[in-house]
């Protein structure tokens, strides 16, 4: 392992997730869990349920009641959409409070959340049945970036200096300089939590899809999530330009450029609401 990533995942080994996130895990784990198992962790956490609450009762789901109750939330959405929501909600919290002086955080996750917000509407456009997960995928897939910042700030912003002067991809100008890219640093963020493996293949592989082994259309779909939220946000430098979309992203999903417009104006709607969400 060359030495500066050796640094950086040194940094990933200091993060944790929060402990409501772990218990959770613990329980899921457990072939014999149950719904109210489910409920009872989470219930245990006054902040964490009402944000839940929140998610599941706000505009992204529309469900005919009100939803008053985990167990009930639980039971609606499944527990693998359950996890992965509290999943999202733990990764935002962790991060929330990094310092990072060189980074524009608040830009940093609308591209994020955008990028969420495009993954889950693809995902049910494509028909994968896991829009939670590639939400959550979305909102990772530029994480690496954060761990980069904080353990070789000064290297990290002069590989994007260089992308800006040489009109390159940032991720380019990352492996001449540093032999890695942030997508690396993420994907080894991802297998260090121990998250499901769609979630580790689909960040470490969202910038070369056609690498992706076992979760090829998720990771498509990130790919092409991250190229709409930088098409969205395109007041960045020129490494935040869209890159062409490989032909065998549409036929790994199932999609074509025509879902993409078609989905704009609604993936807008829900980006606005999610970033209520992680203010």
């Amino acid at each position: 392992m060359a030495p500066l990533l050796h640094d950086v995942l040194h940094a990933a080994h200091l993060l944790s997730l929060p402990d409501i996130y772990i218990r959770l895990r613990r329980v899921l784990d457990n072939p014999g869990y149950t719904v109210a198992e489910v409920a009872t962790v989470i219930d245990k956490d006054p902040a964490l349920t009402l944000r839940l609450l929140r998610i599941v009762n706000s505009s992204l789901y529309s469900f005919a009641a009100r939803v008053d109750t985990v167990s009930r939330a639980v039971a609606l959405l499944g527990t693998q959409q359950i996890h992965d929501l509290v999943l999202a909600t733990s990764i935002a919290l962790t991060f929330k409070g990094m310092a990072v002086h060189l980074m524009d955080m608040q830009r940093f996750w609308r591209r994020s959340v955008y990028c969420a917000a495009a993954c889950r509407l693809l995902a049910g456009r494509a028909k994968t049945g896991e829009p939670e997960r590639l939400f959550v995928a979305g909102l990772l897939h530029d994480i690496g970036h954060l761990l980069m910042y904080q353990a070789i700030p000064d290297l990290a912003q002069q590989a994007l200096v260089r992308a800006r002067a040489e009109s390159l991809p940032v991720h380019v100008v990352e492996r001449a300089l540093l032999g890695f890219d942030y997508a690396t640093v993420g994907g080894e963020l991802m297998r260090l939590w121990e998250v499901p493996e769609s979630l580790v293949e689909s960040v470490r592989c969202h910038l070369e899809p056609e690498h992706a082994r076992h979760f090829p259309v998720e990771t498509a779909l990130v790919h092409l999530g991250a190229l709409l939220a930088r098409a969205e946000h395109e007041e960045g430098p020129p490494d935040q330009e869209p890159l062409p979309v490989a032909s065998r992203v549409w036929l790994a999903t199932g999609l074509a450029p025509e879902d993409c417009t078609a989905l704009h104006e609604a993936i807008g709607r829900d980006f606005e609401a999610i970033m209520d969400f992680f203010s």
